[in-house]
């Protein structure tokens, strides 16, 4: 076999092994932390006088709930290896169902700000690369700034004041558009600055040089020749730009009142319900882990340099 073939899957085998356990780490670490927020779904539907305490003490047994935490673990993770997440306690429904009704629209919300994310944050400073003196250069230091300095969830809140409560151009709750541009934005300017700059370094190059000397269009030299080459910067920072459309999404669903990941887990951790809260983190923590190692594996396919590291 070809021992670069051979290299490439060795560094590939590691990378999954080093995710897996990132991912085995998040759910027993998940798992017991939940269990550390005083109370349970008992003692809350108890405190809202919904049940006797005899009824408390036969739900307890039945939810698992008297038994020691390493108990519940192992009966837990069971269940999880043979495809069954639980039952909502508080809700009395699959869990699995729950996250089948709202992760399409999480992936719904994050797939458009990503969409925004990637338009502006490689076409206003490929423009601006094109155009060097023009309002583009401005634009990319305007995008960068906003989403080092702004949070969005601030934002978020700000916006509904705003244009919900104050002018009513928006509903308060359910609006899709603005938590998109919101999201948009942040991603755009986390990759704008680092393209832009990567992309004027390699404006000096010398096979850049050679280029023009050839006589060749300035569009084509940035369109064909600079920003490929420093498109390497937006596939390094896929798995963070991914890590921030979830987070985001989910801070955005709670602002605006999106059904989503967000609303069920905030619904979740005010009712108790462990399993729900643990089926939420355990999914978004795989799926970021997951998006990283993807983006590990695809820079090591597209630089050969760091299929040693």
């Amino acid at each position: 076999m070809n021992p670069r073939l051979v290299r490439l899957l060795g560094s590939i085998g590691l990378d999954l092994l080093r995710s897996l356990a990132i991912a085995a780490g998040i759910v027993v670490f998940t798992f017991f932390v939940i269990r550390m927020i005083p109370g349970d779904v008992v003692d809350l539907k108890g405190i809202e006088g919904s049940l006797t305490y005899s009824q408390q003490s036969a739900m307890r047994e039945e939810l698992g709930l008297n038994r020691g935490w390493l108990d519940q673990f192992w009966l837990w993770l069971g269940m999880v290896f043979s495809g069954d997440l639980g039952m909502s306690a508080r809700y009395s429904t699959p869990i699995a169902d729950l996250l089948a009704t709202v992760i399409p629209s999480t992936l719904a919300l994050g797939a458009a700000a990503l969409g925004i994310g990637l338009v502006l944050g490689i076409g206003l400073p490929t423009l601006a690369c094109l155009f060097p003196r023009s309002i583009f250069v401005a634009l990319v230091e305007f995008i960068t700034i906003w989403s080092i300095t702004i949070p969005t969830f601030s934002i978020g809140i700000l916006c509904v004041i705003v244009f919900a409560v104050w002018l009513g151009w928006i509903p308060a709750i359910g609006n899709f558009a603005v938590p998109a541009l919101i999201l948009g934005l942040d991603i755009a300017g986390t990759i704008a600055k680092m393209l832009h700059e990567d992309m004027t370094e390699i404006q000096t190059a010398d096979f850049i040089r050679t280029a023009r000397a050839k006589g060749l269009a300035r569009v084509r030299i940035v369109l064909r020749h600079i920003l490929p080459n420093a498109l390497t910067t937006v596939i390094a920072l896929i798995g963070l730009i991914l890590a921030s459309v979830l987070t985001g999404a989910l801070t955005m669903e709670i602002v605006f009142g999106l059904p989503g990941l967000g609303t069920l887990a905030l619904q979740a951790i005010k009712g108790r319900d462990y399993p729900v809260v643990q089926a939420v983190i355990i999914w978004l923590g795989f799926a970021v882990v997951m998006a990283n190692f993807v983006t590990d594996m695809v820079q090591k396919l597209v630089d050969p340099r760091l299929r040693n590291l």
